[in-house]
């Protein structure tokens, strides 16, 4: 059965804002990794909500 997550490779970014990246995470009671899911997982939401669902190819490996 293939994994269906993906790995995002690593980001860049300003010291400061690192740190202060993971302050705010740490606030929010998640890891870094975690709480860019939950930004990502908001801004997706964000966007259904105003242009409506985000319709996706069939998966090339699904039969």
């Amino acid at each position: 059965m293939k994994d269906k997550n993906k790995t995002f490779l690593s980001i860049r970014m300003l010291r400061d804002t690192h740190d202060k990246f993971k302050y705010v995470s740490a606030y929010e009671g998640r890891s870094m990794s975690k709480q860019i899911l939950y930004l990502v997982n908001q801004c997706i939401r964000d966007f259904e909500k105003q242009h409506g669902p985000i319709e996706l190819p069939p998966d090339e490996d699904t039969p």
